[in-house]
């Protein structure tokens, strides 16, 4: 199994970058559900943390974070660069979590 850094840097310590592969990306798309709204009001009314939105976030991160190294590992890529999560709205009740970052071969 090809193991790739992922980093938030621009360079990865003791080792150069040779070859820019390209950007490299991992989305996924998550509704929530009336269940947890349901619940969710309940806890805003009382405040403190809500469990099953953390929950579906951090989910959400992962299978973003997964995909993008999977598009890595595909062109061959040695670390990913710039690494970023990004997230946006699609429609009421549905987001989506984006990773990317820069493919690169290390020497």
């Amino acid at each position: 199994m090809s193991k790739v850094i992922v980093t938030t840097a621009v360079e990865v310590p003791e080792k150069k970058v040779v070859e820019i592969l390209g950007v490299v990306k991992g989305n996924t798309v998550r509704a929530r559900n009336i269940g947890r709204d349901i619940g969710a009001g309940f806890k805003s009314l009382v405040g403190g943390e809500i469990k099953t939105y953390t929950d579906m976030i951090a989910n959400a991160r992962d299978e973003a974070y997964n995909r993008m190294v999977n598009q890595a590992i595909e062109l061959g890529a040695d670390a990913i660069i710039c690494a970023r999560f990004m997230t946006s709205m699609i429609m009421q009740g549905a987001s989506e979590m984006l990773a990317y970052g820069t493919a690169v071969k290390l020497k």
